[in-house]
């Protein structure tokens, strides 16, 4: 019963530290060093490649990812070149995830691993923007996981794929590292990091609030 416990301890600090990376970086590049690189590849590489995290962290991370390097911690080229990197292969291996699953996904009614809701929505606002979803979406905590996903169940032409995926991750990856590499170290933001990370995250999703306005005021207007 005792080693359950310390089991599902553990669970709970891996998920912690996950979950609030933004918190525990600076001490993980103390202790990992230049693995920091591998372990933040593989986290951006499950968040866009993997339908089953969206939960990981996005935005916050790069950011503050971004500030740590500003401090020496990284190197800023490294870090945005290899996230860049993951951004691109996540995607890219969920396109082909969906693709290869096609319209068996739509049958997918009842599990504890896949977001029904969250594919719904972001399937209706691909419908309504079509490939301009592959680049807003990278900035849509959620919608970005399922995304490229969409866009492979939905058949679309992967050589229309590929170029706004690698505009949008590299617009998505530098905009955010780069702005935390020359922001995030000046006090005010520093000592008021969740505040500026909500803003971020709102700002993120300010897309799908506009498209949800547009939606309702478009069945408002039908007799």
């Amino acid at each position: 019963m005792e080693l359950i416990t310390q089991f599902f301890e553990l669970i709970m600090q891996f998920f912690d530290i996950v979950l609030h990376l933004d918190k525990f970086l600076p001490q993980l590049v103390a202790e990992y060093g230049n693995y920091i690189y591998v372990i933040l590849f593989a986290i951006i590489f499950c968040e866009t490649g993997l339908v089953v995290t969206p939960f990981l962290p996005g935005d916050s991370l790069l950011f503050v990812a971004g500030g740590v390097a500003a401090l020496g911690g990284m190197d800023i080229f490294t870090l945005s070149g290899s996230l860049f990197l993951a951004a691109v292969l996540g995607d890219n291996v969920n396109y082909w995830i969906g693709r290869s699953l096609g319209p068996r996904v739509f049958k997918w009614e009842h599990s504890r691993l896949f977001n029904r809701a969250a594919f719904d929505k972001t399937h209706s606002y691909f419908e309504h923007h079509g490939g301009k979803t592959i680049i807003v979406a990278r900035f849509m905590p959620i919608v970005r996981t399922f995304a490229p996903f969409v866009a492979g169940v939905a058949q679309m032409d992967y050589r229309r794929f590929l170029p706004l995926d690698i505009l949008g991750g590299a617009i998505w990856i530098f905009s955010l590292t780069f702005a935390g590499y020359f922001l995030g170290n000046i006090p005010f933001i520093k000592n008021n990091l969740s505040v500026f990370v909500l803003g971020i995250i709102a700002v993120s999703l300010m897309p799908l609030f506009v498209a949800w306005l547009r939606s309702r005021k478009a069945q408002t207007a039908q007799p």
